[in-house]
């Protein structure tokens, strides 16, 4: 992961003191998993250039203390190794000067003062279509450049790369320059790899001054910066303030933005209410619907007795087909380290309630086979095939259906058509980890494939309210096992 930082022309070599790094000597740092390396490649006064390098310990990575990292998908995932919120968290420290502002006394009048740069950042993964990002850095008074790698595969999956290279190109000050950068990077990406508090609102309150009230993309940023209803809230809640008093209103897009939180995400935070606002009805989470769709799937089987809920994160589900009448066995699968820890709180919690098992935390992956998961009554895929990339699904489920082989098989995943609804952009994810989202017509066509191949049925449902002509949010399919005569 890198940023290129270059100034020319005039003041190009005051850029080394607005960064408080000496040109002659190499900067070389641990932060937290991750080498981070400055070196100036050319200083003088009409061209500086500082190129600053992130290296990222991938044992450090698993074995670190973050609870970010304790995850078994760091074996397949990529986000550590691309110019996302952790990259910003790495070089944050090495580029504080430069960010405040607050450069030796004698090059203060350079803060303000904007310089011809040159910057350069990548790799980054972005769902975002390339238009997107052009329009983000354009708005601004970048010249955008976007690069792609050629990518090379055994197999027939795409051929080109899906990360892209970045340049810009313009005048302004080189701490407004890197605020936008840290604005910015986290939301091509889509991926906070830390919980979003008041600290976030504050970050992008103060790096967002002077340029983010009038961006045309002001609520595409918030939405995927800030990601959730009541932190979008408390921002705005926070600028209509400050521009009350000052005569002038609130962005509308970015109110409306604010009523469109994402009901996908693991860490989403309760909607926070003002004051000045009028109470709100609670709204019935996608999450609690898709659950309480499973809990009465299962309700309804014959067989019913032994589940296994494969992607248990922290238990809730487990925990909601605890109380089911009939269930015996619930063997809840997770490969996160910390997940698993919250869901055996949950369960502890469940100890000594009458007509109320408790589950069995199993740590393990669908890419893992586990001979003590075949034959089971229930298994359970809750929004997981989404995050497996398509070209390994095949294998996954052909372990599914012809090792474990339950007796009835529950997948949910997003429907894609739904995303309209939401106003997303068309190439645009729920979540930043998902590989892929399918349509209604794809995900019927992607079930039929296994009731051929494995002697299973499938029926088909929506959950969540629906809308003519999109569905619903959530598909979900029940493949039941066929008995065969003797």
């Amino acid at each position: 992961m890198h940023l290129i930082i270059k100034a020319t022309g005039t003041g190009a070599g005051m850029l080394s003191h607005l960064l408080a790094k000496n040109p002659n000597n190499l900067y070389d740092r641990i932060e937290k998993e991750a080498r981070v390396r400055i070196v100036f490649t050319v200083s003088s006064e009409e061209e500086t250039e500082a190129v600053i390098y992130v290296t990222p310990d991938p044992i450090e990575l698993v074995k670190g203390s973050s609870s970010a990292h304790n995850d078994i998908t760091q074996y397949i995932n990529d986000r550590e190794f691309v110019t996302s919120s952790l990259f910003c968290t790495y070089i944050r420290p090495a580029l504080g000067t430069a960010l405040n502002g607050k450069p030796k006394e004698a090059y203060l009048p350079w803060v303000g003062q904007r310089l011809a740069l040159q910057l350069s950042f990548g790799p980054v993964a972005s769902n975002l279509p390339d238009h997107t990002l052009e329009e983000l850095f354009t708005a601004l008074g970048y010249e955008v450049v976007l690069e792609r790698g050629e990518a090379e595969y055994s197999f027939d999956l795409k051929n080109h790369s899906s990360v892209r290279y970045i340049k810009l190109k313009g005048f302004q000050t080189l701490q407004t320059a890197l605020q936008q950068l840290f604005v910015l990077i986290p939301a091509l990406d889509d991926y906070k790899h830390y919980y979003i508090s008041e600290d976030e609102v504050d970050k992008i309150r103060r790096y967002g001054e002077g340029w983010l009230q009038d961006h045309p993309q002001r609520a595409l940023i918030l939405k995927r910066t800030l990601r959730f209803a009541g932190v979008i809230k408390q921002f705005e809640a926070f600028e209509g303030r400050t521009q009350n008093s000052g005569g002038a209103s609130v962005d509308e897009n970015a109110k409306e933005a604010a009523g469109k939180g994402s009901m996908d995400a693991p860490n989403a935070l309760p909607d926070q209410s003002f004051e000045s606002e009028a109470p709100e009805e609670p709204k019935v989470r996608l999450n609690d619907l898709r659950y309480a769709a499973i809990a009465a799937t299962v309700e309804a089987l014959q067989a019913k007795a032994s589940i296994v809920d494969f992607g248990s994160g922290e238990g809730k589900l487990s925990a909601i087909l605890a109380n089911v009448p009939g269930v015996r066995d619930i063997k809840a699968v997770e490969p996160s380290a910390a997940a698993q820890l919250r869901a055996m709180d949950r369960f502890a919690k469940l100890e000594g309630r009458q007509e109320t098992i408790v589950p069995k935390p199993v740590t393990g992956s669908l890419f893992y086979f586990d001979e003590s998961l075949r034959n089971k009554d229930v298994m359970i895929l809750c929004e997981v095939i989404e995050h497996i990339d398509e070209h390994r699904l095949a294998r996954v489920m052909e372990t599914v259906f012809a090792e474990y082989g339950p007796k009835t098989l529950i997948i949910t995943t997003p429907n894609k058509e739904y995303n309209e609804v939401y106003e997303m952009e068309r190439e645009e994810m729920r979540h930043g980890d998902h590989r892929f989202e399918w349509g209604r017509e794809a995900f019927s066509a992607w079930c039929s494939r296994w009731t051929t191949a494995f002697g299973y049925s499938a029926e088909l449902k929506g959950i969540g309210e629906c809308m003519e002509g999109f569905g619903c949010p959530t598909q979900m399919a029940i493949f039941t096992k066929e008995v065969t005569s003797q």
